[in-house]
């Protein structure tokens, strides 16, 4: 038999540092979730939805969710390179948006792919091998500078004294408009300073 979770709606009723409890018709789900999904449902609403991934093991059974389909989409292509599973594929998805990991594939530029706890450049260069066929690679060159872009802005902000993981939460706040290193790192500035 072949069970398929693939949506849910209901209330968070309680959320961890990577999961909330989602209540469906009285059903509590434990879903592991991106930091930016649950930066996202940590804000006061009514009822949520997510798109979900179930990840069948031997000896378990876990779900994984996403506010947006495109979202588990690049999560289920990233779990198709041998040696990558659902946590690490988690793990990508939580350090940048899919846009930059396009792009990172697209260009071979896997030292975006680097920052990743747990990715080193064999690895990242495999997952830049296996997908850059699977995607449909409409970017621009414009596309990649904004890469350099946000790489540039992060080193800018550890060199003043921020953690990565603190500029990269500040990047995925700031408006998508905004771009160029220095203006990135001006408006990051104001972010991490409220």
């Amino acid at each position: 038999m072949y069970i398929m979770i693939s949506h849910l709606k209901g209330r968070i009723m309680d959320a961890g540092e990577r999961f909330v409890v989602l209540e469906t018709n009285g059903v509590g789900y434990k879903v592991f979730v991106t930091s930016e999904t649950l930066r996202v449902l940590q804000k006061p609403s009514g009822e949520t939805s997510l798109w979900t991934y179930l990840a069948v093991r031997e000896n378990a059974l876990d779900l994984y969710g996403f506010t947006a389909k495109d979202e588990l989409e690049f999560f289920e292509l990233l779990i198709t390179v041998s040696g990558i599973g659902p946590k690490t594929a988690l793990g990508i998805l939580s350090v940048t948006t899919i846009k930059n990991l396009r792009q990172a594939i697209a260009s071979g530029e896997t030292a975006h792919l680097t920052k990743v706890s747990g990715i080193g450049k064999k690895v990242a260069d495999k997952i830049a091998l296996e997908l850059r066929d699977k995607l449909d690679f409409l970017e621009s060159e414009k596309d990649t500078g904004d890469m350099r872009d946000e790489s540039d802005t992060i080193e800018g902000l550890k060199a003043l004294g921020y953690s990565e993981r603190e500029a990269r939460e500040a990047l995925k706040k700031l408006p998508k408009k905004i771009s160029g290193t220095s203006e990135m790192v001006k408006q990051a500035l104001k972010l991490l300073g409220e």
